[in-house]
């Protein structure tokens, strides 16, 4: 059981500002001008707390992926209202958090990315079978397969030596990620359509 929300909220940024392994059970217990005794009451150690901040950040993003839904019609357009909390899914916020959470808690990361998986691909499927229905997506692909695609190219951006050195942003990475991903699966129509999305979103850059 988690203090309150608002605490895993602070406890995000701070992980998010100092890395999983830097940021310590005493310097989280200071921030919030409480004994150790009281925060070990509630986790029994940092790995604890590390997993339900996790879990309690992927749930609001989902949230917010399911909220979206309700903003347009049109399937790919759907993913394109998504795009940047695909990038808050993969990044989990900054990336020295999540370079300290691979390398000193493995364990803890890989259930994340599960966790992520699970939910993200009901969302995605769901929008598949959408853009089918619209004519915007081919048939002839394994979605669930496609969908583990999308998810990889967007953690590649931290977890790679390719992308140490870019001179992209991660926003514009997500976007030509999404681009890649949704000319992959579109038909005729679909490309037709995500063309001139895709200009009307430049013009607004």
């Amino acid at each position: 059981m988690s203090l309150n929300n608002e605490f895993l909220l602070r406890v995000a940024d701070l992980f998010a500002e100092n890395g999983a392994k830097t940021l310590t059970m005493d310097d989280i217990a200071k921030e919030f001008s409480m004994s150790k005794k009281t925060l070990y009451q509630q986790y029994k150690n940092k790995e604890d707390l590390l997993t339900e901040v996790l879990d309690y950040k992927l749930d609001l993003i989902i949230e917010t992926l399911l909220l979206n839904d309700s903003k347009s019609d049109n399937a790919i357009e759907r993913m394109f209202l998504r795009e940047s909390d695909f990038e808050n899914v993969a990044r989990t916020n900054k990336t020295i958090f999540i370079r300290q959470l691979i390398k000193y808690y493995p364990s803890i990361y890989n259930l994340h990315i599960l966790s992520i998986d699970e939910k993200v691909s009901k969302i995605v499927i769901h929008n598949i079978k959408l853009g089918r229905e619209q004519g915007l997506y081919r048939s002839d692909f394994d979605e669930r397969l496609y969908v583990k695609f999308l998810l990889q190219l967007m953690f590649s951006y931290e977890n790679s030596p390719l992308f140490e050195n870019q001179t992209c942003d991660r926003g514009t990475f997500c976007f030509e990620a999404m681009v890649f991903y949704i000319h992959s699966i579109a038909t005729i129509d679909g490309k037709k359509f995500l063309s001139e999305f895709n200009f009307k979103h430049q013009k607004k850059i």
